[in-house]
């Protein structure tokens, strides 16, 4: 028993920081409908993965250059006439072809090639967790400073405004936190899940919520369950971290979806 928590104890420290900051960041993300940005923002750490290998530096710089280069990358290319959604949808298949191409051209890079998709949070030592908790408490306190008036852009940008609110300076904002998250939750989920960690918990919150601060709390707590549930699946069946944290999501969306639907056709 002590070995098991050994290797978990870690992991579930860096999973439970990460979700003070997927909590409120995936609310504002459903709100704003931007669900496709996450996963655009993921894709693109896939090729920061392949330019730290090409030059030989830590991952972590790779990673988070790539990230904020798509962020200037994105705001440079916003334009009325192109859609946003369409507009995601390119990048995010170029930088996941591009990061895989080059990935397949780097032999060293290889063999984690499936850590780097899908996560291998049971590999986050001790040492690690200061840094990463530091970084977590920076985004939040962001996002906290700049929490009103991102809820006012999410439910009405007109109004918003009219009342003041610069809706370019919110956005760079959103994106810049989207970017931190980015770099932390690739040990995570990886490349091709962080979408989901940001979205399914908020998304089953918004089943039962009745009010934007139940859903973020909600979004807090199911987040927390599908992870301890995740963690302890992952390490007694063998699978990937990642995997097995957004299924146990995923069940747990179905599980509250189909409890909301009986309850209504009994009603």
């Amino acid at each position: 028993m002590m070995e098991w928590l050994q290797l978990l104890l870690p992991a579930w420290a860096m999973g439970f920081l990460l979700i003070f900051l997927t909590a409120p960041l995936g609310c504002l993300m459903l709100w704003r409908r931007m669900s496709f940005f996450a996963d655009t923002m993921a894709h693109g750490t896939l090729l920061g993965v392949a330019v730290a290998g090409i030059f030989q530096l830590p991952l972590w710089i790779g990673v988070s250059l790539l990230a904020f280069l798509l962020v200037a990358l994105l705001w440079v290319l916003h334009d009325k006439r192109l859609p946003n959604d369409a507009l995601l949808a390119l990048c995010s298949a170029t930088l996941l072809c591009s990061g895989l191409l080059l990935i397949q051209q780097l032999p060293a890079l290889r063999p984690e090639l499936l850590s780097y998709l899908f996560g291998d949070l049971l590999t986050i030592s001790w040492s690690e967790l200061p840094l990463f908790g530091l970084i977590i408490l920076i985004a939040i306190t962001i996002l906290r400073f700049f929490w009103t008036a991102q809820i006012q852009i999410a439910i009405d940008p007109d109004i918003a405004m009219s009342e003041g609110i610069n809706a370019n300076k919110q956005r760079l904002v959103f994106m810049v936190l989207l970017a931190i998250f980015t770099v932390l939750a690739l040990r995570a989920v990886g490349s091709l899940l962080m979408g989901a960690l940001l979205v399914i918990p908020p998304l089953t919150a918004r089943l039962i919520a009745h009010s934007p601060k139940q859903m973020v709390i909600l979004a807090f707590i199911l987040g927390q369950i599908a992870l301890a549930i995740g963690l302890w699946s992952s390490a007694l069946l063998n699978i990937a971290t990642g995997l097995s944290i957004v299924l146990t999501m995923s069940l747990l969306f179905c599980f509250v979806f189909g409890f909301q639907k009986m309850k209504h056709l009994f009603a």
